[in-house]
C-alpha cells in the first residue's frame, strides 16, 4: 500500500490499511489512522496525529512548522479527526508553543489552496472554499462555510453555521448562523444552511427576529443583550447570545443597519 517512491521515517506509525502514493513524504513523528489515503507528493510533519478516513490530495503540507517569527524550532502538535478531505495544496500548520496543538475536526472539506494557520480550531462539517486562508489562533465551529478567497484575521471566532460571501474579509468575530459581506459585514442569516441543518421555520423565525434586534438596532449592545435573554429563549437563540456576549475582538455590524458603529458589548454610544 505504499509507493515505491515514496518516503517513510521508520519511526512514523501508520496503520496497515493506509495507502501512500508516490513521491510522498511521512515524517518521523506523524501517527495515521485507518484508511486513510496519502496521494502524490503529499508532506506529513511535525507531531501530528490523523484519525481515520482521511484523503489527502496532491501536494498537501501537513503539519508544518508555523509562519511565526517568535517560533523557535520546539515540537509542537496537529491533531486531526476521521472523514475529511484535503484537496489539492491545502496547507496546515503545527502549533507555535510546546504543549499545544492546531485542531482539525472531522467531516471537514477542506478545498484547493486554503489554509489553516497555527494553533488554529476548526470544529466538524466545515467547509473552506478555494483560497481561503485562515490565520493563526482562529476558531471555527461546526458547520461554518468559508467561501473562496475569504480572509479571517488571527484570533476571530466563526460561529456555527456562519457563513462567508465570496471574498469577505473579517477581523471581528462572525456569529453563528450568520453571513458576512465584505469587511466585517453582515447581510442577515444563512437561511439555507439553517433549513439544511434542519431548523423548524419557528426556530429561524425566532433566529430572525433576534438578529434584527441585535445587529439593526440602536443602542449600547449590553443593554440589547440583556434585554433580549428575557425573550428569547430557544436553544439556537441562546447560543447566538452567548457567543456575541463573549466577543473581545467586536462582532461584525450589520450592513444594513442605521446603527454602524463597532459592535463591542458594553460599549456606549458616542
Amino acid at each position: 500500500m505504499i509507493h515505491g517512491t515514496a518516503i517513510v521515517d521508520a519511526r512514523a506509525q501508520l496503520d496497515a490499511t493506509v495507502e501512500v502514493g508516490p513521491y510522498a513524504v511521512i515524517d518521523a513523528g506523524v501517527a495515521l489512522g485507518p484508511h486513510c489515503v496519502v496521494g502524490p507528493h503529499v508532506h506529513l510533519t511535525g507531531q501530528t496525529v490523523i484519525g481515520a478516513h482521511n484523503r489527502f490530495h496532491t501536494g498537501c503540507v501537513i503539519g508544518d512548522a508555523p509562519q511565526d517569527l517568535k517560533y523557535r524550532g520546539a515540537e509542537t502538535g496537529l491533531r486531526i479527526g476521521d472523514h475529511n478531505v484535503f484537496r489539492e495544496q491545502f496547507t496546515v500548520h503545527r502549533a507555535n508553543r510546546p504543549g499545544e496543538e492546531t485542531v482539525i475536526g472531522s467531516h471537514n472539506f477542506l478545498m484547493v489552496n486554503s489554509h489553516v494557520g497555527h494553533n488554529a480550531r476548526l470544529g466538524d462539517g466545515i467547509v473552506l472554499a478555494n483560497g481561503a486562508l485562515i490565520a493563526g489562533h482562529v476558531r471555527i465551529e461546526d458547520g461554518a462555510f468559508i467561501s473562496g478567497n475569504c480572509l479571517v484575521h488571527q484570533f476571530v471566532r466563526v460561529g456555527r453555521l456562519a457563513l462567508m460571501q465570496g471574498g469577505a474579509a473579517i477581523s471581528q468575530d462572525l456569529p453563528p448562523f450568520t453571513v458576512a459581506r465584505g469587511d466585517n459585514g453582515l447581510c442577515g442569516l444563512n437561511t439555507v444552511g439553517l433549513r439544511r441543518a434542519g431548523f423548524t421555520a419557528a426556530q429561524r423565525t425566532e433566529l430572525k427576529r433576534l438578529y434584527h434586534r441585535l445587529f439593526r438596532g440602536r443602542g449600547p449592545l449590553r443593554e440589547t443583550l440583556e434585554a433580549a435573554r428575557a425573550q428569547f429563549t430557544d436553544e439556537a437563540a441562546r447560543a447566538l447570545l452567548d457567543f456575541v456576549a463573549a466577543s473581545r475582538r467586536g462582532v461584525c455590524a450589520d450592513l444594513a443597519g442605521l446603527d454602524r458603529r463597532a459592535r463591542r458589548p458594553g460599549a456606549e454610544e458616542s
